[in-house]
């Protein structure tokens, strides 16, 4: 591949990534409550899903989904419940700081596991995902060299970029919990679950593109 094809799609995929979407919004939320280390898993966990994505999409995975409705609208309404569940928590934070980091020691929901998997799990029960992969990834694929190959130095690239990005907005959290204090924490994490519920809203309302 070229290095010029490289760095085009480098700067592509930064911009979608840098633009709020569910794992960066949760990474947000997870630098808030938790602090870096502990929003770290959630990191890894939307790194994952880019990995699932694009092997799905290699594998013809994203061209099904935008030929079969059933199985679209069936991703895209357990996504969007699964966003809007997480938004409905996050609106429902109590926001004390102290009170969030006791609890998330002696809860299931605040371990490495549970933080890791809420990203994954956001982000590979979006079908959109699957179908930006499908159209965004072929036009930086020479068909005349072997695809997988490419496939996997593509998806580092965007794994690479999108846990830069994350880690970036967890920090970003994490010192804007300093600033604001507990009430402030609490609005900001209430401003991110809205805008999963957002989020949620709007994916219940997409639609297949039908050729």
């Amino acid at each position: 591949m070229h290095l010029t094809t490289l760095l085009a799609f480098a700067a592509v995929s930064f911009i979608g990534i840098a633009t709020p979407g569910p794992t960066v919004l949760l990474a947000l939320t997870n630098g808030t409550r938790f602090g870096v280390r502990r929003a770290l898993p959630g990191m890894v966990g939307a790194v994952l899903s880019d990995a699932v994505l694009i092997s799905a999409v290699a594998v013809g995975l994203g061209a099904l989904l935008a030929a079969s409705e059933f199985w679209f609208s069936t991703l895209k309404w357990v996504g969007a419940a699964y966003l809007a569940f997480l938004g409905i928590m996050m609106l429902r934070s109590k926001g004390t700081i102290d009170g969030t980091l006791q609890a998330s020691a002696n809860q299931p929901r605040g371990t490495a596991f549970a933080i890791g998997m809420k990203s994954f799990m956001v982000a590979v029960t979006n079908p959109k995902g699957y179908l930006f992969f499908s159209a965004f990834l072929p036009q930086f694929i020479d068909p005349a060299a072997p695809q997988m190959q490419q496939y996997m130095i593509l998806g580092a690239i965007f794994a690479a970029l999108d846990f830069a990005i994350m880690f970036g907005y967890a920090v970003f959290g994490s010192q804007a919990v300093r600033v604001l204090k507990s009430e402030g924490a609490k609005w900001l994490e209430r401003a991110c679950g809205g805008a999963l519920l957002a989020l949620a809203g709007s994916l219940a309302l997409y639609r297949r593109a039908v050729n």
